[in-house]
């Protein structure tokens, strides 16, 4: 089900379409105040929900020693935990204001920007409440069976900054396939704000993942987890700094697309 765009009149009146050509991304400092200044609260809930699941199920705690098995002598669930992070400063284009960013990502059309909903098998409201939706990709091969992943998603804009945050993932697909589900977690946050300060108004776009993954299988259950976070945590890094910087872009040129249709609408 589609969300249809609603109208903003009173905004074409200070903003004109951009060119697309025009918006340029550059690459921001993770590390710049601006984002020390935006902790993270959600990783710090993630991490203590996958610790409570790991003392409820009986594994993964302190006592676990070097090969995995607990003082008891019980197999202990071992988990490797997994994080990557980008954070994206997008300069935006003469004539434009953060103001307008703001409200196209406030509109229903801003938000089918942001989920990407063009590259979505289905995409409808969830059932969590107000801004949640069910998203579920186009199915994929992988190792030869069909996996369809199905995230919930939910979209908090307000006057000043706009939320993505990852409330589950699952895959759906055969009955091997779906008992997966049981063998990770993952959060995801993407925090956008912008600004008018300055002669470059800018929009800035800090995406945070995090992936807990069972380690079960050999050769990589003989060995130690960082034998697994290590390279997974590069893997993971490197899918964020190709996708964040195409997100900016994304949501430039369907900002466009939003205020051609407002003109046109108007005309």
């Amino acid at each position: 089900m589609r969300i249809a765009a609603s109208k903003h009149p009173f905004f074409l009146a200070k903003h004109q379409a951009i060119p697309a050509a025009r918006a340029r991304v550059t690459a921001a400092d993770p590390c710049s105040r601006h984002f020390k200044r935006r902790r993270i609260s959600g990783a710090r809930r993630w991490k203590a929900a996958v610790a409570s699941r790991d003392a409820d199920a009986g594994g993964g705690g302190e006592d676990d020693d070097e090969t995995g098995q607990r003082a008891t002598g019980t197999p202990a669930r071992r988990r490797a935990q997994l994080s990557a992070r980008r954070c994206e400063s997008v300069r935006l284009p003469d004539g434009v204001s953060g103001d307008a960013i703001g409200a196209f990502l406030r509109d229903p059309a801003g938000v089918e920007s942001l989920l990407n909903t063009g590259a979505l098998d289905s995409f409808v409201p969830g059932g969590s409440g107000t801004g949640t939706f069910t998203c579920t990709l186009r199915r994929i091969r992988l190792l030869g069976f069909e996996v369809a992943p199905v995230l919930d998603l939910r979209v908090v804009p307000t006057g000043t900054d706009c939320t993505v945050e990852m409330l589950s993932c699952r895959f759906e697909g055969s009955e091997s396939v779906e008992q997966q589900n049981e063998l990770f977690s993952a959060f995801m946050r993407n925090h956008i704000t912008w600004n008018d300060y300055g002669d470059e108004p800018r929009l800035a776009i800090d995406v945070n993942l995090e992936v807990t993954l069972e380690v079960y299988t050999k050769p990589f259950s003989l060995l130690p987890l960082s034998a697994v976070e290590k390279p997974g945590n590069l893997l993971m890094q490197g899918l964020l700094d190709r996708l964040v910087p195409k997100l900016g872009e994304q949501l430039l040129r369907d900002y466009d697309s939003w205020v051609q249709q407002q003109l046109e609408a108007s005309s």
